[in-house]
């Protein structure tokens, strides 16, 4: 029961975020090039657009005022997100309400919002679920967001989080270093 509980509160804040969240307009300023490299740059384009849409959807705050890093730890791993201006509380204050509701949400084995995010099953998820009782997350408040902090001492569970920050350093293009620190 508890488990169907949390999955409604959930779906719910997803609903709730996706009917209240601004859709961001993107311009495009890219110069003429040859029909393929057009075709694939406006492939990129609207790929990188569409993330960024449920990124804003899913998290409740703007890709474009944060930035996102991702650390493997020998232990686990960081999800670490922050506002780019030190000014914006409003970003920070939604970065901090949504780090610590994913922090319970993973801990319930419930990976709904990178699901949506990213349109797809990122990899690692499905061990992380069934070895929840093996991880443990922690939200932690930044002058300018927030993180969470993810460790296991289980090897499985630590190779499924591995698989599953670095799916997230591609996807973000964050520039993080995919090996363990």
């Amino acid at each position: 029961m508890k488990k169907n509980s949390m999955l409604n509160l959930a779906l719910t804040l997803a609903v709730m975020i996706t009917a209240t969240a601004p859709l961001r307009s993107q311009q495009s300023g890219n110069t003429p090039a040859p029909q393929a490299q057009t075709q694939t740059a406006n492939q990129e384009s609207c790929q990188h657009s569409m993330d960024m849409s449920r990124g804003d959807k899913g998290m409740g705050f703007s890709q474009a005022k944060t930035t996102h890093h991702f650390i493997l730890a020998k232990d686990g791993g960081v999800i670490s997100v922050e506002t780019k201006d030190a000014n914006d509380t409003a970003s920070r204050d939604q970065i901090r309400m949504h780090l610590s509701h994913i922090a319970k949400m993973f801990a319930a084995g419930n990976f709904a919002v990178p699901m949506f995010v990213h349109d797809q099953l990122p990899p690692g998820v499905p061990v992380m679920q069934s070895k929840k009782d093996q991880i443990q997350y922690r939200f932690e408040e930044t002058k300018q967001g927030g993180r969470v902090v993810i460790t296991s001492s289980d090897p499985e569970a630590l190779s499924a989080l591995h698989d599953f920050l670095s799916f997230q350093i591609r996807e973000h293009k964050t520039g993080d270093n995919p090996a363990v620190q």
